[in-house]
């Protein structure tokens, strides 16, 4: 059964700070706040409640904040931690929607997406950062997360302990997520309600030129990266539960009692060897992450093809396949001479088998792995039908 820890990370909110960890109190017994290095401690404002705190000597960032209080939530045996901000933005009175959500699903990261459609007072950085970080997700990670900036939110805590994470700042909330999806791990999101104070009464620590930098950075950096052909590594299920083509039966399997259907792998093998036979390289898995967002691929099993076709099999393929139509003959010469110096010549005959090559090899394969999924069901189907027997 997971173990939850509430955490509030805090900096500088000696106003609303007492009020929220005793609103976490009422709903909920663990709570620990991590004082980012405040220009004076909060131990004091917080005397009298059963509470941790721990407290960073100067200011590292709300990611290194978030960090810190996993690696102690380790010590002390928690499985899980739920964070919210110190400002009074979130209610701590939905605390126990995150603990239902935790309960359902274990191993997800789960976002709690604001309400802002009936609070007037939500600043226009906040709307749009929303809308903007939403674009940046699903571009990286072929996922839509609806609220990327929300502080309300739960972490597994040995699956955040996993992750490569460099951003260690309010970008931190931003990396994590798209980490997450690159490693499999189930997004999962819960509406919350959201307080904003008029702004003359606000306090926020984010700095426009400074904060949106880092942003963009960060967006760089994860989109140069999800435009690298080559695997994400995948923590989300174990060693015996991993998806691959090299074991396809098991993988398969594996799908099917996880409510894949057989079309839905048949089309989740003919679009990424499709994708993968295109003249277009570096721009591959930028193509394969958007389709499967837009098809509603297996995610999983999309991906896992399209590691296998990694360059040179596809290309070569296509290159035999083109030659052969445009000349009527195979390229057996595999010299400087025809692979250097009629470079462009070679570039036809990609083009030419990709249009081809591709979709046949495609619809071959995704026939195959359709007939083979469908029996497989089936003998699932009679196990279940025999096991309820």
């Amino acid at each position: 059964m997971p173990d939850i820890l509430a955490v509030i990370p805090v900096y500088n909110h000696p106003a609303t700070l007492r009020q929220v960890a005793e609103g976490v109190l009422a709903v909920h017994p663990h709570l620990l706040v991590l004082d980012d290095g405040s220009l004076e401690p909060v131990a004091p404002l917080l005397a009298g409640l059963e509470l941790e705190v721990l407290r960073h000597p100067e200011n590292r960032g709300k990611g290194a904040a978030i960090l810190s209080a996993a690696a102690w939530a380790r010590e002390k045996g928690f499985s899980h931690l739920v964070t919210l901000d110190a400002d009074g933005q979130h209610d701590p009175a939905e605390l126990p929607k995150f603990i239902g959500a935790i309960h359902t699903a274990p191993r997800a990261f789960i976002v709690g997406v604001r309400d802002f459609e009936d609070n007037p007072n939500v600043p226009f950085s906040s709307r749009f950062g929303r809308r903007f970080s939403e674009f940046w997700i699903y571009l990286q990670t072929g996922r839509r997360v609806d609220d990327m900036q929300s502080g309300y939110r739960a972490y597994p805590r040995a699956a955040l302990e996993k992750l490569r994470l460099w951003d260690q700042r309010y970008s931190f909330e931003i990396e994590v997520l798209v980490n997450a999806a690159w490693a499999g791990f189930e997004i999962v999101e819960i509406p919350v309600s959201v307080h904003y104070p008029p702004a003359a009464e606000r306090v926020s620590h984010f700095q426009a030129f400074r904060d949106n930098l880092r942003i963009t950075v960060l967006n760089t950096r994860l989109t140069i990266r999800a435009l690298i052909p080559v695997p994400f590594r995948q923590l989300a299920w174990g060693p015996g539960e991993r998806v691959s083509v090299r074991r396809p039966l098991k993988a398969l399997k594996r799908l099917l009692a996880d409510r894949a259907t057989a079309w839905s792998l048949a089309l989740s093998t003919l679009v990424p060897i499709v994708v993968c036979c295109l003249p277009i390289l570096g721009f591959q898995s930028f193509l394969m992450l958007f389709l499967i967002a837009y098809f509603k691929l297996n995610r999983l099993w999309a991906l896992a093809v399209s590691h296998a076709c990694l360059p040179p099999l596809m290309p070569a393929f296509c290159i035999e396949v083109g030659h052969y139509l445009r000349r009527g003959i195979w390229l057996t010469d595999i010299s400087w001479q025809t692979l250097g110096r009629e470079a462009f010549q070679r570039l036809g005959d990609w083009f030419m088998g990709a249009l081809v090559g591709g979709p046949l090899l495609g619809a071959l394969l995704a026939w195959l792995v359709y007939v083979v999924a469908a029996l497989l069901a089936r003998g699932l189907e009679k196990n279940e039908a025999g096991t309820e027997a």
